[in-house]
């Protein structure tokens, strides 16, 4: 069974109204994943400070292995300002740099890679030329790589993005993501027409649009499935859409059919949308009987 994905990018703090919450896209997936039962570890870095402890403390507390997690002197740990008055469409200043703009590659980093199941990476984590570096050795292995476009404005480059199209299997955007995506690359803003540009021009076997409570749509050369998401009692939004790629991954990673993919995913990712936070702690028994 594939069951060992590695992540890069960044972990920090959420500074909310109501106090500091773990999180970060990539951070929140291995947590998931973690907690769905599979092998999952983080490529990242945190400052050699009070907020980097906690935030590896906090890692710990689930479980989760740090020995990809690098410390540094020179850039403190990572921290977001969130503002949530409006819940459905959380707004983030992101604080720049930190100590995950700085990571460097390693031969432990190299093998974790090359050994994985699947690979994870995003836009936000390679901001910075250092990590961008190191992410593009890494993503010279033949894994299985995911590309969360995830992205946070002003913190992408096209050139950069179509970099790493180039080297992703998996896509996974949202419905705002790609009409920036379509604007770019001058294509119809609509699935098919983004898709099929996709698919004609960058080696992917997926793509996958994300449409918030409306559910998500799966793009397989040329085939559409579509699920309409599950109606939930309503918390928040941070982490749903993570929680959301863990569960694609964990079926993904199974063989599922993609109608499977796309239950479940949307499933755990209604559940934490059901919940305070990015990442609560449940087990997979708890998604199913929550979410009917």
């Amino acid at each position: 069974m594939r069951n060992n994905v590695v992540l890069f990018g960044e972990m920090l703090w959420d500074c909310l109204p109501t106090g500091p919450v773990a999180g970060g896209a990539p951070m929140n997936v291995a947590l998931n994943l973690h907690q769905l039962g599979l092998t999952s570890k983080l490529i990242s870095a945190v400052g050699i400070d009070e907020d980097g402890k906690k935030l590896l403390s906090f890692l710990s507390d689930f479980g989760l292995p740090l020995d990809l997690i690098q410390t540094t002197e020179e850039h403190e740990t990572s921290k977001v300002l969130v503002d949530t008055s409006d819940p459905e469409n959380i707004k983030y200043t992101i604080v720049s740099p930190v100590a995950w703009d700085f990571i460097e590659w390693t031969k432990e980093l190299d093998n974790a890679v090359e050994e994985a199941d699947a690979f994870v990476f995003g836009t936000l984590g390679v901001r910075n030329i250092q990590s961008l570096k190191t992410l593009l050795k890494l993503l010279h292995h033949p894994t299985l790589r995911i590309f969360d476009a995830n992205l946070r404005p002003p913190f992408y480059d096209f050139e950069v993005i179509e970099t790493l199209l180039g080297f992703a299997d998996i896509l996974k955007i949202n419905e705002d993501e790609l009409e920036i995506f379509a604007d770019y690359f001058e294509t119809e803003p609509t699935i098919e027409g983004l898709c099929h540009f996709l698919d004609q021009h960058f080696p992917m076997e997926i793509i996958c649009i994300t449409r918030g409570s409306k559910g998500a749509i799966l793009y397989q050369k040329g085939k559409i499935t579509e699920h309409p998401g599950y109606k939930v009692k309503f918390q928040d939004s941070i982490g749903a859409g993570d929680a959301f790629l863990s569960g694609f991954i964990k079926t993904y990673l199974e063989e599922k059919s993609p109608e499977e993919i796309l239950d479940f995913a949307c499933k755990l990712g209604g559940y934490v949308a059901t919940q305070k936070g990015a990442t609560p702690k449940y087990t997979e028994a708890d998604v199913h009987r929550e979410i009917q």
